[in-house]
Parts: structure tokens; sequence; C-alpha cells
């Protein structure tokens, strides 16, 4: 989803605005001279309710696999948001940038995703027949506890 554009004003400094239903704000994006080459392409500047700009963000210079295309990539954090802004600036023809956001997957989702199935065509876990016999269901497949008070299911 767009929500916002920057283009590079008469100074040649890349301004724009960012709006959703919680967040109107103008930023601004700095170049970062670096010799390292994990360093971000640049800073993301808001303009602060006092009228200066403040640090938010950085962006990173990634290509597309597909078409090998650049576009920038990085996130806006500032204790006023409820969580980190993931975005994404993808360059238009006439040199400005779409701004678009993203939710991040969370590892958990991603392991969800690549759980095996039960129709994988795996071999069940060792001793899964019987755990599930005594009610414990195929991942436990280790036995029963020998602990005193074992956790009752």
């Amino acid at each position: 989803m767009n929500i916002g554009s920057i283009k590079q004003n008469d100074a040649g400094i890349f301004v724009g605005k960012i709006a959703t239903l919680t967040i109107a704000m103008t930023i601004a994006l700095r170049e970062v001279h670096s010799a390292n080459p994990k360093a971000p392409k640049y800073e993301v500047l808001a303009l602060s309710a006092s009228r200066s700009w403040v640090q938010v963000g950085a962006l990173f210079e990634l290509f597309s696999n597909g078409t090998g295309e650049a576009f920038l990539n990085g996130k806006i954090e500032d204790p006023s948001l409820a969580a980190p802004l993931y975005i994404s600036a993808f360059r238009q023809e006439d040199g400005s940038y779409n701004i678009v956001w993203s939710r991040p997957t969370r590892r958990r989702d991603l392991a969800a995703e690549m759980a095996p199935k039960a129709d994988d065509g795996l071999p069940p876990l060792p001793g899964a027949d019987e755990a599930a016999e005594r009610g414990q269901g195929a991942e436990a497949g280790l036995g029963q506890s020998s602990a005193e008070h074992a956790f009752a299911a």
C-alpha cells in the first residue's frame, strides 16, 4: 500500500510526506557517505513539532532478484510510534520515490509455514504411535516423565 512519496527539491534534497490513519509526517533523506558496504544509503529525517529535523530511520539500497532494479528498504522508528514502520521506496520515471509499507513476517509464522505437514511423506516420529495411544500426541514421542509430579494432561 502506497503511504507517501518523496521527490528531490531545487536544493537536491529528497523531501516528502508519509500519511496513514495514525501518522502524518514530513520526511527528508540525507545521504550517508561511508566506506562500509553495509551502511545505509540514506538516513530518514522527520520534521518535529518544533520544526527541527530528527533522525527516525535509515534506508538501505537493495536490488530486485527478478529485474535487478534498485529500491530502498528500511524502517522508521520513534518512541511516539507503537511499532516500527517498515517501508520501501521505489523510484519512479520522474526521479521521485513512492513509499510503501509492509508488515514484517514473524519468525513464528515462518516456522509454522516450514513445519512438516502430516501428508509430507516423512516417516512418523519414533514412538509417535505409542504416544498417541497414551493421548500425548505425536510431538511427544519421548516417553513418559519419570518426575514424581509430572504434568498431567
